[in-house]
Protein backbone atom coordinates (compact mmCIF):
# COMPACT_ATOMS: atom_id res chain seq x y z
CA UNK A 1 0.00 0.00 0.00
CA UNK A 2 1.39 3.80 -1.18
CA UNK A 3 0.92 6.23 0.86
CA UNK A 4 1.05 9.98 0.48
CA UNK A 5 3.92 12.05 1.73
CA UNK A 6 3.39 14.52 4.32
CA UNK A 7 4.52 17.63 1.69
CA UNK A 8 1.53 15.91 -0.57
CA UNK A 9 -0.99 15.69 1.77
CA UNK A 10 -0.35 19.38 3.07
CA UNK A 11 -0.95 20.39 -0.42
CA UNK A 12 -4.54 18.48 -0.33
CA UNK A 13 -5.62 21.61 1.64
CA UNK A 14 -7.13 19.61 4.78
CA UNK A 15 -8.07 21.96 7.67
CA UNK A 16 -5.72 20.41 10.49
CA UNK A 17 -3.43 18.07 9.47
CA UNK A 18 -1.56 15.86 12.85
CA UNK A 19 1.98 14.28 12.11
CA UNK A 20 2.63 10.93 11.06
CA UNK A 21 -0.55 10.71 9.30
CA UNK A 22 -1.18 8.24 6.53
CA UNK A 23 -3.47 8.18 3.78
CA UNK A 24 -3.56 5.43 0.81
CA UNK A 25 -3.03 6.93 -2.38
CA UNK A 26 -6.39 4.76 -3.58
CA UNK A 27 -8.34 6.61 -0.94
CA UNK A 28 -10.76 9.42 -2.17
CA UNK A 29 -10.87 12.17 -0.29
CA UNK A 30 -12.99 15.19 -0.62
CA UNK A 31 -13.73 18.73 0.77
CA UNK A 32 -10.38 18.48 2.27
CA UNK A 33 -10.50 22.25 3.84
CA UNK A 34 -13.49 20.38 6.11
CA UNK A 35 -11.71 17.44 6.93
CA UNK A 36 -9.44 17.03 10.48
CA UNK A 37 -7.37 14.39 10.95
CA UNK A 38 -5.22 13.65 14.57
CA UNK A 39 -1.65 11.91 14.83
CA UNK A 40 -0.74 8.77 13.85
CA UNK A 41 -4.23 8.30 12.30
CA UNK A 42 -4.32 6.39 8.94
CA UNK A 43 -6.78 5.65 6.20
CA UNK A 44 -6.31 2.57 3.73
CA UNK A 45 -7.16 1.83 0.37
CA UNK A 46 -10.45 2.47 -1.46
CA UNK A 47 -11.89 4.52 1.43
CA UNK A 48 -14.32 7.54 0.20
CA UNK A 49 -13.75 10.03 2.68
CA UNK A 50 -16.10 13.75 2.33
CA UNK A 51 -17.71 16.46 3.98
CA UNK A 52 -17.33 17.53 7.27
CA UNK A 53 -15.07 15.01 9.21
CA UNK A 54 -12.89 14.88 12.23
CA UNK A 55 -10.31 12.22 13.21
CA UNK A 56 -8.87 12.26 16.31
CA UNK A 57 -5.10 10.36 17.01
CA UNK A 58 -4.60 7.02 16.22
CA UNK A 59 -7.41 6.21 14.88
CA UNK A 60 -7.89 3.77 11.42
CA UNK A 61 -9.99 3.28 9.17
CA UNK A 62 -9.43 0.26 6.95
CA UNK A 63 -10.04 -0.25 3.13
CA UNK A 64 -13.46 0.34 1.74
CA UNK A 65 -15.11 2.52 4.20
CA UNK A 66 -17.11 5.29 3.32
CA UNK A 67 -17.33 8.18 5.69
CA UNK A 68 -19.98 11.29 4.31
CA UNK A 69 -19.85 13.76 6.81
CA UNK A 70 -21.66 15.90 4.79
CA UNK A 71 -22.85 19.11 6.49
CA UNK A 72 -23.80 17.38 9.99
CA UNK A 73 -20.69 16.12 10.22
CA UNK A 74 -18.76 12.56 11.59
CA UNK A 75 -16.44 12.47 14.28
CA UNK A 76 -14.14 9.88 15.22
CA UNK A 77 -12.52 10.24 18.38
CA UNK A 78 -8.90 8.95 19.71
CA UNK A 79 -8.24 5.39 19.35
CA UNK A 80 -11.36 4.66 17.26
CA UNK A 81 -11.41 2.10 14.75
CA UNK A 82 -13.25 1.10 11.72
CA UNK A 83 -12.60 -1.91 10.28
CA UNK A 84 -13.41 -3.04 7.00
CA UNK A 85 -16.42 -1.65 4.18
CA UNK A 86 -17.85 0.41 7.17
CA UNK A 87 -20.84 2.94 6.04
CA UNK A 88 -20.91 5.65 8.03
CA UNK A 89 -23.87 8.40 6.87
CA UNK A 90 -24.40 12.12 8.09
CA UNK A 91 -27.36 12.09 6.53
CA UNK A 92 -29.99 9.45 4.20
CA UNK A 93 -32.78 9.92 2.13
CA UNK A 94 -36.93 9.20 2.56
CA UNK A 95 -37.40 5.41 1.38
CA UNK A 96 -41.01 5.52 1.99
CA UNK A 97 -42.05 6.29 -1.58
CA UNK A 98 -43.44 10.00 -0.18
CA UNK A 99 -40.22 12.03 -1.58
CA UNK A 100 -37.94 12.07 -4.65
CA UNK A 101 -34.52 10.77 -3.29
CA UNK A 102 -30.84 10.95 -4.57
CA UNK A 103 -28.86 14.31 -5.21
CA UNK A 104 -29.53 15.09 -8.29
CA UNK A 105 -32.90 16.17 -7.26
CA UNK A 106 -33.45 19.45 -5.99
CA UNK A 107 -33.86 19.55 -2.01
CA UNK A 108 -37.71 20.76 -2.00
CA UNK A 109 -38.71 17.65 -3.23
CA UNK A 110 -36.74 15.23 -0.54
CA UNK A 111 -37.31 14.96 2.79
CA UNK A 112 -33.79 14.10 3.69
CA UNK A 113 -33.12 12.75 7.75
CA UNK A 114 -29.75 14.70 9.19
CA UNK A 115 -27.77 13.92 12.17
CA UNK A 116 -24.24 14.25 13.40
CA UNK A 117 -22.79 10.82 14.07
CA UNK A 118 -20.19 10.68 16.79
CA UNK A 119 -17.75 7.84 17.59
CA UNK A 120 -16.30 8.03 20.71
CA UNK A 121 -12.81 6.99 22.22
CA UNK A 122 -12.04 3.71 22.30
CA UNK A 123 -14.80 2.43 19.99
CA UNK A 124 -14.43 -0.38 17.35
CA UNK A 125 -16.72 -0.96 14.56
CA UNK A 126 -16.57 -4.44 13.16
CA UNK A 127 -16.53 -5.21 9.03
CA UNK A 128 -19.62 -3.86 6.80
CA UNK A 129 -21.57 -2.67 9.59
CA UNK A 130 -23.47 0.37 9.02
CA UNK A 131 -23.67 3.80 11.04
CA UNK A 132 -27.08 6.08 10.36
CA UNK A 133 -27.63 9.61 11.03
CA UNK A 134 -27.79 10.96 14.53
CA UNK A 135 -25.70 8.24 16.29
CA UNK A 136 -23.44 8.45 18.98
CA UNK A 137 -21.39 5.07 20.01
CA UNK A 138 -20.62 6.06 23.68
CA UNK A 139 -16.69 5.39 24.49
CA UNK A 140 -15.79 2.06 24.55
CA UNK A 141 -18.49 0.62 22.47
CA UNK A 142 -17.29 -2.57 20.39
CA UNK A 143 -19.82 -3.31 17.33
CA UNK A 144 -20.24 -6.66 15.84
CA UNK A 145 -19.77 -7.26 11.85
CA UNK A 146 -22.39 -6.55 9.70
CA UNK A 147 -24.33 -4.67 12.37
CA UNK A 148 -26.89 -1.77 11.65
CA UNK A 149 -26.44 1.07 13.92
CA UNK A 150 -29.76 3.17 14.15
CA UNK A 151 -29.69 4.49 17.95
CA UNK A 152 -27.33 5.74 20.45
CA UNK A 153 -25.46 2.83 22.33
CA UNK A 154 -24.24 3.17 26.06
CA UNK A 155 -20.52 3.17 27.13
CA UNK A 156 -18.56 -0.32 27.16
CA UNK A 157 -20.93 -2.50 25.53
CA UNK A 158 -20.53 -4.78 23.02
CA UNK A 159 -23.57 -4.70 20.49
CA UNK A 160 -24.29 -6.80 17.15
CA UNK A 161 -27.19 -7.71 14.81
CA UNK A 162 -30.32 -6.12 12.65
CA UNK A 163 -30.59 -3.30 14.27
CA UNK A 164 -27.99 -3.45 16.71
CA UNK A 165 -28.54 -4.37 20.21
CA UNK A 166 -26.51 -4.60 23.47
CA UNK A 167 -24.97 -8.27 24.51
CA UNK A 168 -22.67 -8.04 26.74
CA UNK A 169 -20.35 -5.51 28.32
CA UNK A 170 -16.78 -5.03 27.40
CA UNK A 171 -13.74 -4.76 29.49
CA UNK A 172 -12.03 -1.46 30.11
CA UNK A 173 -8.61 -3.12 30.47
CA UNK A 174 -7.84 -0.32 27.25
CA UNK A 175 -7.98 2.45 29.11
CA UNK A 176 -5.01 1.43 31.13
CA UNK A 177 -3.25 0.14 28.13
CA UNK A 178 -3.80 3.71 26.69
CA UNK A 179 -2.05 4.78 29.81
CA UNK A 180 1.15 3.07 29.25
CA UNK A 181 1.07 4.00 25.34
CA UNK A 182 1.18 7.60 25.86
CA UNK A 183 3.59 7.58 28.60
CA UNK A 184 6.15 5.70 26.57
CA UNK A 185 5.01 7.77 23.88
CA UNK A 186 5.48 11.20 25.41
CA UNK A 187 9.08 9.48 27.15
CA UNK A 188 10.26 9.01 23.52
CA UNK A 189 10.46 5.49 23.80
CA UNK A 190 8.16 4.56 20.72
Amino acid sequence: MGYYSYPQLLEMGFKSLGKNVKISEKASIYNADQIEIGDNSRIDDFCVISGRIKIGRNVHIAPLCLVAGGREGIELKDFSGLAYGVKVFSQTDDYTGMTLTNPTVPGQFKNETHGKVVIEKHVIVGTASVIMPGVTLQEGTSVGAMSLMSKTTDPWGIYAGIPAKRKKDRFKTVLEIEKKYLAMESDGKL
